[in-house]
């Protein structure tokens, strides 16, 4: 795909019309929008995107769901279901109220494609440049230029939603399949840490830690799953169940085990290309893809 900057315009009137209703004093997001129309800028990334080919979606957009998804601590699908969603996030990217929004893939490719031309900078350099044209900043006051830890934290709540969304669809399919030896097998903490979908709460997205350790968790609990699997014991059915391998490719994809046994999860530059890894594990043919200047969130043929 390619870059072709376009100004950005202004609020479409029904957008602006029921955001004004929804919210009479405004929301962080919308106050954002009101206060700072070109946070950033198509021509801000244009470095980043080849000259020729189809127009992608504009990076100004973009960069700001990346922001808004670290601030509210969202994950990837989340802020795509936002963007579709939230009356607020359409006023702040000047959407019209019936725009469907993006795949969720796209947000990784973003960030994937910032980090790559080492441009992570680009996010909190312009937010800066213009609070402190504002005033916003001291002059001498002591502020965060480094964009990785937004990236790399919105990145880490994408990928705790897959591990923890994919082990919970394989116990789904193991308690259809196995439903007494999964009695047996799994803890009781299970129960109440996946039984429900991971997209319908709030993953832990405060500090590194918080996450780290949640992820530690989710993969030593597939790990443990994935040993029951393997023992001899186990019922036949238990191993045939579709999801089962889709788990073990996305814990050994994302996590790297030690000689003495223990997890690591693996940094983003040790991960394979966006276009390689599992999405979803409910559809595990889909990938982000690009070719000739398109991109698409689905199947190669």
């Amino acid at each position: 795909m390619s870059l072709k900057p376009s100004p950005i315009e202004g609020i479409p009137a029904e957008t602006e019309r029921v955001a004004r209703a929804a919210f009479p004093r405004g929301t962080t997001i919308t106050r954002l929008r009101d206060e700072f129309t070109e946070l950033y800028r198509d021509e801000d990334f244009a470095s980043l995107y080849p000259r020729r080919g189809q127009p992608g979606l504009a990076p100004w957009r973009l960069a700001l769901v990346t922001v808004f998804q670290f601030l509210e601590h969202l994950s990837d699908r989340q802020a795509a279901d936002a963007v579709r969603s939230r009356i607020d996030w359409k006023y702040a990217l000047g959407l019209e109220l019936t725009d469907p929004g993006f795949h969720f893939s796209v947000l990784t490719e973003f960030r994937d494609r910032l980090l790559k031309a080492e441009a992570e900078h680009l996010l909190l350099d312009r937010m800066l440049a213009h609070f402190k044209a504002r005033g916003l900043l001291k002059a001498r006051g002591r502020q965060r230029t480094d964009s990785t830890h937004v990236l790399a934290a919105v990145r880490d709540l994408r990928l705790l939603e897959l591990i923890t969304e994919t082990l919970r669809a394989t116990l789904n399919e193991l308690a259809v399949a196995a439903p007494e030896w999964l009695g047996e097998v799994a803890q009781p903490e299970w129960f109440e840490r996946y039984a429900r979908r991971a997209e319908d709460w709030r993953l832990p997205g405060g500090s590194r830690p918080k996450r780290e350790a949640y992820a530690q968790q989710v993969g030593a609990d597939g790990v443990r799953l994935l040993g029951a699997l393997d023992e001899p014991s186990a019922p036949p059915a238990a191993g045939e169940v579709p999801t089962l391998p889709l788990l073990r490719q996305v814990l050994w994809t994302y996590f790297d085990r030690g000689a003495d046994g223990t997890l690591r999860w693996r940094d983003g530059a040790e991960l394979p290309p966006v276009g390689e890894r599992i999405q979803t594990p409910y559809d595990p043919e889909m990938h982000y893809s690009t070719k000739r200047g398109m991109e698409w969130s689905g199947y190669k043929v």
